[in-house]
């Protein structure tokens, strides 16, 4: 029995949506706005599902819309600022535990193609060789980009490491 084209749309959402609101999450360390860039990558796969269904992997053509939705985040955040600041206060919101808003704020730091390649690696579980395929670069050069942002968190994190273990003692 063939399966639809919504019913295989569907189960595709349904296999990836999780790993891909991650990813997004680890691009902007925003939830709102990894869901946003979510949202708007599989309204895009839906309008092309007949042509991406034939692709080897459609998630990796996901995560290309996703960097480049989150590119043209970066483009426009200044007119956000403005717009947010216009607009009422919006209701509370539990806040995100201390430990994800230090790491999102030091992966805020790096800049994009290291925080591409962490995201990629470690919060979907991509082997170096996945991730170099997906960024259209050498093995070498994610491990690179790897490494100094491993690097580069440590540095970012190093402090709030420190207090905590003064404040255990």
């Amino acid at each position: 029995m063939t399966e639809s084209r919504a019913d295989a749309f569907d189960t595709f959402y349904r296999d990836t949506a999780r790993r891909l609101t991650r990813y997004a999450y680890g691009l902007t360390g925003d939830p709102g706005e990894a869901q946003d860039l979510v949202q708007e990558a599989y309204a895009r796969a839906w309008q092309r599902w007949r042509r991406l269904a034939g692709y080897d992997d459609p998630e990796a053509w996901l995560r290309l819309v996703v960097n480049r939705l989150s590119s043209d985040r970066w483009r426009r955040i200044g007119v956000r600022r403005a717009r947010a600041a216009a607009t009422a206060a919006a209701p509370p919101v539990a806040p995100p535990s201390e430990n994800t808003v230090l790491l999102v704020g030091a992966m805020r730091t790096l800049p994009a193609d290291q925080r591409r390649a962490l995201a990629l690696h470690y919060l979907l579980d991509r082997s170096v060789a996945d991730v170099a395929a997906e960024l259209g670069v050498a093995e070498g050069t994610v491990k690179s980009w790897l490494s100094r942002g491993r690097t580069a968190l440590a540095a970012a994190l190093s402090p709030v490491v420190a207090q905590g273990a003064r404040d255990a003692r």
